[in-house]
């Protein structure tokens, strides 16, 4: 028969409705995740292409991360500033002011990158991955279709003017959830406000991180600004606030004031209006489920994921978390066994389910023993 054992939560749970939002962003196109439950709690227009401008920074810099990470690229390489690069410095774009010929090293190129924005910084660190920013931008596209942004195509670095560079809010999305949560360590390099380094050829160049949501006491701490006279402004924006982190992009702010005020308020809308419900640590033991004919009369029983569920504060109903096995299981059981389902249940209604396991390896009992308890059983209904 199916054991179901119910554990009425204490606390609520309501299925996000974005068409119910309360909100206008004035931004042609926006999207506010809340990030370890992965549920969408606004969006407008987030398929809609763009231009996304030096938000592109984010994925050149994810291609050196992983790289780093992998062992295949060290913070000390250093790579030499072609013309190419040295030009963007001197042609009126954001840059990191670095010098033809110079050897600077990928961790500087990096923070000229995230806080500068140097477009010159993006060329010298891509042509010295790649060979040539071609190159380069073929990778980035790959890794963002590895990254499920079906409606981005990179073909330059650093964002700059180029039909064919284009993406959007939803997909910006996938590429900053992808760098907070496989790169941590790097992704703090975001919340720096100030980057200085000693450049050839002219005194030490000290410039300031373009993001203005850091100079906010709201807890921002990243991502990515840009701007292109056709797309006019844009902003990829994290805060993390009591172990809760929310993650907002938005694109066509019409100046750099709205920008910076309808992304604060994006946030802020997330952190007023819904709270964040920890329903399961991965591998931590959930219960006991019993056992027949086992050396041990009970086994733990767990789940791999963690499972987090984001709750509307204005619209309350129960939660229900139920596990769902055919009981008792029969011995022998091996470690991380299946043996039933983890459901989360809304109003009745099943909003998810996840694989039950077994915590450790139960042998089955001899076949004497096994003869007694059977014999117990048959009489007394005994197990």
């Amino acid at each position: 028969m199916f054991r179901i054992i119910y554990f009425y939560l204490l606390f609520t749970f309501v299925l996000i409705s974005n068409s119910l939002s309360n909100i206008e962003i004035k931004a042609r196109t926006a999207i506010l995740q809340d990030f370890l439950s992965g549920e969408i709690l606004y969006e407008k227009e987030p398929d809609r292409s763009i231009y996304p401008a030096s938000m592109t920074k984010i994925m050149t810099s994810i291609i050196a991360f992983d790289l780093i990470k992998s062992g295949d690229l060290s913070l000390d390489d250093k790579f030499i500033v072609s013309e190419k690069a040295w030009r963007l410095s001197t042609a009126g774009y954001s840059s990191m002011f670095i010098m033809i010929g110079d050897e600077v090293s990928v961790e500087d190129l990096l923070y000229g990158i995230i806080i500068a924005s140097g477009n010159d910084a993006c060329i010298a660190l891509a042509e010295g991955i790649a060979g040539t920013e071609e190159e380069f931008a073929i990778l980035m596209t790959a890794k963002a279709q590895e990254l499920g942004m079906d409606n981005t195509n990179f073909t330059n670095s650093s964002g700059i003017n180029d039909p064919d560079n284009y993406s959007t809010v939803r997909d910006i999305l996938k590429m900053s959830r992808y760098l907070i949560k496989e790169h941590p360590e790097f992704y703090e390099w975001f919340a720096i406000k100030e980057f200085s380094w000693n450049r050839t050829g002219g005194d030490p160049i000290t410039q300031g991180n373009r993001n203005p949501l850091l100079y906010k006491n709201i807890g921002a701490d990243g991502i990515k600004t840009g701007y292109l006279a056709v797309e006019k402004y844009s902003l990829a924006s994290s805060l993390e606030r009591k172990g809760r982190r929310l993650i907002a992009v938005g694109s066509g702010f019409e100046t750099k004031s709205s920008r910076s005020r309808e992304s604060s308020k994006l946030l802020t809308y997330g952190l007023t209006n819904f709270d964040l419900v920890e329903i399961n640590k991965a591998n931590k033991p959930i219960d006991k489920v019993d056992i027949w004919l086992g050396k041990e009369s009970q086994v733990d029983v767990y789940v791999k994921e963690d499972i987090y569920k984001t709750i509307k504060k204005a619209k309350k109903k129960l939660l229900k978390v139920v596990l769902k096995y055919e009981g008792p299981i029969e011995a022998p059981i091996k470690k991380d066994e299946i043996i039933g389902t983890f459901r989360v249940v809304y109003d009745d209604e099943l909003i998810g389910e996840y694989d039950l396991l077994t915590a450790k390896k139960i042998d089955k009992v001899n076949i004497f023993t096994r003869l007694i308890r059977s014999l117990n059983y048959l009489i007394w209904g005994d197990v």
